[in-house]
């Protein structure tokens, strides 16, 4: 897509009134804006006809379209995204709404970090008549136990159990010709480099600490300790981001197509399979704050032809652990749906810090 600067660099003042229009009374109604309409929102007096002449210019630069045989004009998603880059005027939360986010998110701080982020959900749909998404990264796990047991020759079992009981086994290829005591000894190295620290942390320690003390192990046991190196640095089954949606039926009418409720569907059924949310979760962490994603921006958004305000939130440590935000038709009311969502994270963010103290 041309970026903003393109388009206002050959808009002229009337011109950029007339686009700003049409826009906000589609965002308003869903419906096509004819020229008689946005005649009449103008602060100054313009003919229908003028309004054509404009409109035929907007049109040719790809910003406004006629949907089907309709007479008016809607925003394409190339002039819905110069629309948010250069236009968008967003104000603060309100009140209201500000009190409700704070009381329903940030007053269970001791509360499941799974059902806080399951009403964080809800509360979205809500706010915003559309689907709130609340993708959450797998925490990572911190070791109190590690140790390997023999299934047969040639494999053995990693078992990994976090501080909070949690319970990994992972299956490790054996270097030919190990012995019991290799494996144990092997197993005792490993446990005692990578207890009290996270998987993550136990990776980097373990690699520094074998370039330093290689001598240490015999040949036979420092390849058991590299596979098990190798072994924690895979990811477990459970480390696929958890996925929260409420309010799918917002996005569902009565008026939908069936091609339209296949492609809805078929949103939901990706959202469920995980299927590109750690790219769109990577794609906002970049962005450090609150990001739109309008139609086929998004992959996993392109098909069902939705829109989606996504902003990141953090642990005490200054670290994206999620994203949270709405998802719903191209004509969401941004400039009252991005604060809501920044806010929202924000409180989240203010919440996994004081558990964390």
């Amino acid at each position: 897509m041309r970026p903003a600067e393109d388009f206002l660099s050959v808009l002229n003042a009337r011109s950029q009134d007339i686009f700003r229009k049409i826009v906000e009374r589609y965002l308003e109604t869903g419906a096509p804006v004819g020229s008689r309409d946005v005649s009449r929102m103008l602060q100054v007096e313009l003919s229908p006809a003028s309004v054509r002449n404009v409109m035929a210019d907007l049109e040719d630069l790809g910003l406004i379209a006629a949907p089907h045989t309709s007479a008016g004009r809607a925003p394409t998603q190339e002039g819905l995204r110069f629309f948010v880059d250069a236009m968008l005027e967003v104000g603060d939360v309100d009140e209201r709404e500000r009190q409700r986010i704070a009381h329903s998110i940030g007053g269970q701080p001791q509360g499941r970090v799974e059902d806080v982020l399951t009403e964080a959900s809800q509360l979205l749909s809500g706010l915003s008549h559309g689907a709130g998404v609340v993708i959450a990264v797998k925490a990572d796990m911190v070791l109190r136990h590690l140790e390997f047991v023999r299934l047969d020759a040639t494999r053995a079992m990693a078992i990994l159990v976090g501080q909070d009981g949690q319970v990994e086994n992972r299956i490790m290829e054996l270097p030919p010709g190990f012995t019991a005591s290799a494996l144990q000894q092997a197993g005792n190295y490993l446990a005692h480099h990578v207890v009290g620290r996270t998987l993550s942390e136990a990776r980097k320690a373990l690699t520094e600490q074998r370039a330093l003390q290689r001598a240490e192990l015999d040949e036979l046991t420092a390849k058991l300790v590299d596979a098990g190196i190798a072994t924690l640095s895979r990811p477990g089954p459970d480390n696929e981001p958890t996925v929260i949606v409420r309010g799918r039926a917002n996005l569902i009418n009565d008026a939908m197509a069936s091609d339209d409720l296949e492609r809805m569907r078929q949103l939901f059924d990706e959202l469920e399979s995980k299927d590109g949310l750690l790219e769109l979760l990577g794609d906002t962490e970049k962005a450090q704050g609150v990001r739109i994603f309008i139609g086929s921006e998004n992959k996993l958004f392109s098909l069902s032809g939705s829109s989606v305000i996504l902003s990141p939130y953090k642990d005490a440590s200054d670290k994206v652990v999620g994203v949270l935000g709405v998802i719903g038709p191209t004509r969401l009311n941004y400039a009252r749906i991005v604060p809501v969502v920044d806010y929202t994270a924000n409180v989240i963010t203010a919440m996994m810090a004081r558990r964390d103290r």
